[in-house]
């Protein structure tokens, strides 16, 4: 997801491509795409050091969703988009983690926040 939020910034080009062919928003502006990417990498940073667990991994798994399901057209034709099947196991662990996002403490930073 990391990649993705840093793609808004340094390719705001390549952002739009994919808002208008995964997500149907076309001619989405260059400024928006910098709001959402703004926002996206305080979420990121969040659920990377643990703060707002129940909120962070939250957005996280709804994000990973819908980026999983609107690449279904992929599914379709594996063996052109093989890569695109990688988001099924990683969309098992964000379920996994916000089930259990009270356990998850390893390398949480303690806070008030949680």
């Amino acid at each position: 997801m990391l990649f993705w939020t840093l793609d808004k910034f340094l390719n705001p080009e390549h952002a739009a491509k994919i808002f208008a062919h995964f997500y149907f928003f076309p001619n989405v502006k260059q400024s928006v795409l910098t709001i959402i990417g703004g926002l996206q990498m305080l979420i990121i940073l969040a659920f990377l050091f643990g703060f707002f667990k129940k909120y962070s991994y939250a957005f996280i798994l709804v994000i990973h969703t819908i980026s999983t399901f609107s690449s279904y057209k992929q599914y379709l034709d594996p063996w052109s988009h093989l890569l695109f099947f990688a988001a099924w196991p990683m969309l098992a662990g964000c379920v996994m983690l916000f089930l259990f996002h009270e356990e998850d403490t390893l390398f949480t930073l303690k806070n008030k926040f949680n």
